[in-house]
């Protein structure tokens, strides 16, 4: 295994990374600073969008034109070619103190990101799916800080996590009706060092990776819940983790330059990078287009 800084952007909040396997390019954004970034698999021709705000995460268009952006007011679209950015719908009109954050796109197309509130003090969050015929519907409420969206590789498992909850969710997914039953417990977090479950992504094998904020280490998740494996990365605050590469067997993993809260801890000189992992020996699964 080997671990490298793959684009030193120095991202206040790095976070949302997503191979896109058409166009065999990588992206990922600053949540602080509003930016979507792109570039090759090996960290070449990196190219940048500004967006009006802050941003949680990102899908790409069906068409490879543009993104979805799920930003603090509501899902916008982003194209490419001009870089206008025009919204969709605001879910939460009113809660100034909420934000989208952490989305991703299930087998059908449909972009599911969740809100957070941005204290990080209250249960005042939920988690929306967005159809490609751009309606709106809320899933889930109660929720504090959305993250680490993703589904098993058939798709009828969705996981996700409420990030100070101390646990990482398993739902039943219906992948005709994109409704979420029976939550449960997949695994209880390790908070005992101040880490949280953050940015996550399932594997071709099934297993689930979640990044551990603040504590420096990934960790790999059995399909039963169980801890399979713990990587030690270089910097404490890394935030999300999307396999990707020609052989989708690069694990991307981002991180912050800046936390978001003062109680956070500091962190060493790559803090912000855009980390990839070489030769883990496991391969990820295609993270489909919105709209697809």
């Amino acid at each position: 295994m080997r671990i490298e800084v793959l684009v030193d952007v120095k991202t206040t909040l790095g976070e949302g990374p997503l191979w896109d396997v058409e166009q065999q390019r990588f992206y990922w954004i600053d949540s602080f600073d509003g930016r979507v970034f792109r570039c090759t698999h090996d960290g070449r021709e990196v190219r940048a969008w500004d967006v009006p705000g802050k941003i949680g995460s990102i899908a790409i268009r069906k068409d490879g034109n543009g993104a979805i952006c799920s930003l603090e007011n509501g899902f916008h679209t982003l194209d490419f070619k001009t870089g206008d950015v025009e919204l969709i719908h605001d879910p939460e009109p009113g809660k100034d103190a909420n934000r989208l954050n952490d989305g991703k796109v299930d087998k059908r197309g449909r972009f599911i990101a969740g809100s957070m509130d941005t204290q990080e003090s209250g249960p005042n969050g939920a988690l929306y799916r967005l159809d490609p015929d751009m309606s709106v519907h809320k899933i889930d409420d109660g929720i504090i800080v959305s993250n680490g969206p993703c589904w098993s590789p058939d798709g009828k498992i969705f996981y996700f996590a409420d990030s100070w909850s101390g646990e990482i969710w398993a739902y039943d997914y219906d992948l005709d009706t994109g409704t979420v039953s029976n939550r449960r417990t997949f695994t209880k977090v390790d908070t005992s060092q101040g880490g949280a479950a953050d940015g996550a992504t399932v594997d071709s094998e099934g297993y689930v990776w979640s990044a551990g904020v603040y504590v420096a280490k990934l960790y790999r998740y059995a399909p039963d819940g169980t801890v399979d494996r713990v990587i030690d990365m270089p910097v404490k605050k890394v935030t999300s983790v999307n396999f990707g590469g020609p052989n989708l067997d690069i694990l991307y993993v981002t991180s912050m330059a800046k936390p978001p809260l003062p109680r956070f801890p500091d962190d060493g000189v790559q803090r912000g990078s855009l980390f990839a992992i070489h030769d883990l020996g496991i391969k990820g699964i295609p993270e489909p287009r919105f709209g697809a």
